[in-house]
């Protein structure tokens, strides 16, 4: 059994809206999946995000419009929010930051050959980067990855224990010679902050699907059943009344593709 964690993991209580995201989550069996029975996978999309970014807000209400549902190719959308931290010397220090994400952001900078980072960005399936929210471009996205051919990942079992979460997962048909790395995200369907300075000073802001813990699993092989166990930091709670989900992702090491992604409600 396999035992990693990076992050930490703070739930916010936001039961109402969590119920309702929760909702659109569990539509995976009708939206990712053709009336035939085969099951079409999902695509992945980043939102690099902050707090402090007066032009973030509205493409973290994209995410939350998309993340759950499907593409008009079938595929399941799964989002992350991933906070940076390079705005919290800016005036308000962004709660759900940290320098994880901020990496994770500057290693796509640079496989994308970019001059600097920025907010907001998306990343769909590690193959495509454009500014947060951007429809036109979101479509293009899923409309080429809907061509691209997945791994088989599934999450086949997930839960809260006492001593952490603990999954099963299975993987089948990778690819020959690539070094495809395995990544589990510990994601609260829902949080909220009322922002005391900064660029949204005065504004109380909704997220969706903000990334709390990003745990790197090392090499994935093929496997009909692996189990794992993350450990969880005192200050999560399970009984919060909000959602929380477990999203696992493999990620090709050297050109950061996304090959297959699968979620789960913890």
């Amino acid at each position: 059994m396999k035992s990693l964690v990076r992050g930490s993991v703070l739930i916010g209580s936001m039961a109402l809206a969590g119920v309702l995201i929760y909702a659109s989550w569990i539509g995976r069996a009708q939206s990712s999946t053709s009336a035939g029975g085969v099951d079409k996978g999902a695509v992945l999309v980043e939102l690099f995000t902050s707090e402090g970014c007066s032009s973030c807000p509205p493409a973290d209400e994209v995410l939350r419009q998309i993340s759950g549902r499907a593409t008009s190719e079938g595929q399941l959308i799964v989002g992350l929010s991933e906070h940076v931290s390079y705005w919290d010397n800016l005036g308000w220090k962004d709660p759900y930051s940290s320098d994880i994400y901020t990496e994770r952001q500057q290693h796509y900078s640079a496989l994308f050959g970019l001059d600097s980072v920025y907010t907001p960005q998306m990343v769909v399936n590690g193959r495509e980067q454009f500014t947060g929210g951007d429809r036109r471009a979101l479509e293009a996205a899923f409309a080429t990855e809907a061509k691209r051919k997945q791994i088989v990942l599934h999450i086949t079992s997930a839960q809260v224990t006492a001593k952490g979460v603990a999954f099963s997962y299975s993987a089948a048909e990778l690819p020959g010679k690539s070094s495809v790395q395995l990544v589990a995200v510990l994601v609260d369907d829902t949080d909220r902050s009322n922002v005391a300075r900064g660029e949204n000073s005065g504004r109380q802001l909704s997220h969706a699907f903000v990334a709390r813990a990003l745990a790197p699993l090392g090499p994935l092989h093929e496997t009909e059943g692996e189990s794992v166990s993350l450990p969880l930091p005192p200050s999560f709670r399970s009984d919060s009344g909000a959602g929380h989900h477990l999203v696992l992702f493999a990620q090709q090491d050297k050109t950061g593709e996304v090959l297959g992604t699968d979620t789960k409600p913890i």
